[in-house]
């Protein structure tokens, strides 16, 4: 909280300041980051050659939590449909989860990047996701009605098998990352710097830009 209230307190005070000096205050912010307390069976990074190793296509669930210990992530299956994990992100710890629909042989995964929207900010936070979704090729930015917090969907539809490969669960798990990473610092301006949407945009996409 006191880590929050800090950047909040920079944010506004950097309103009136150029994208460089906005940057500094992110880069401030993600090194002050408590890190992940990992799962223990999950602690141990695997070696690539282990993660190699998934050549062969696997139910969703399966291949998705092979995918978690094999990078080290921590995660728990919750049952042969579904599982949660978490990915230490560029801004904060995003939380994942996927739920496997076999009577549609769909695959829909949420990343939830830890933000939640006030009462008086919702406004302003649905125009900034009109137009993050506007810059978006795969999947949207929503607020669930429940908590009113921010969280990035995708989903695939896989073939007649019901089968994912290594690539597209690194792929959909990637992407959700990278969106979030990417989206996060706009909603932390709207949220906290008082920035309007289409500043706050503009600055997140800049800063993206820089680190490109």
């Amino acid at each position: 909280m006191a880590c929050n209230a800090a950047f909040a307190q920079a944010l506004n005070s950097l309103n009136h300041f150029s994208p460089a000096l906005v940057n500094a205050a992110f880069a401030y912010h993600r090194l002050a980051l408590h890190p992940v307390t990992y799962d223990m069976r999950c602690a141990t990074m695997r070696t690539s050659e282990q993660l190699y190793a998934l050549h062969e296509d696997a139910a969703p669930v399966d291949m998705l939590t092979a995918l978690f210990e094999a990078r080290g992530w921590p995660f728990k299956a919750l049952s042969r449909e579904e599982m949660s994990g978490e990915i230490q992100g560029s801004w904060a710890n995003y939380q994942l989860r996927a739920i496997w629909r076999s009577d549609d042989n769909v695959l829909q995964l949420l990343c939830l990047p830890d933000v939640r929207v006030a009462k008086e900010k919702r406004a302003a936070a649905y125009e900034l996701l009109a137009l993050a979704n506007e810059q978006l090729w795969l999947g949207h930015f929503d607020i669930w009605s429940s908590g009113h917090v921010l969280v990035y969907r995708n989903a695939a539809m896989l073939g007649d098998d019901g089968l994912l490969s290594l690539d597209q669960a690194q792929a959909i798990v990637e992407t959700a990352v990278e969106e979030c990473d990417r989206f996060y610092p706009a909603f932390q301006f709207v949220l906290w710097g008082d920035k309007s949407p289409r500043d706050a945009l503009d600055s997140a996409l800049v800063d993206a830009a820089g680190e490109a």
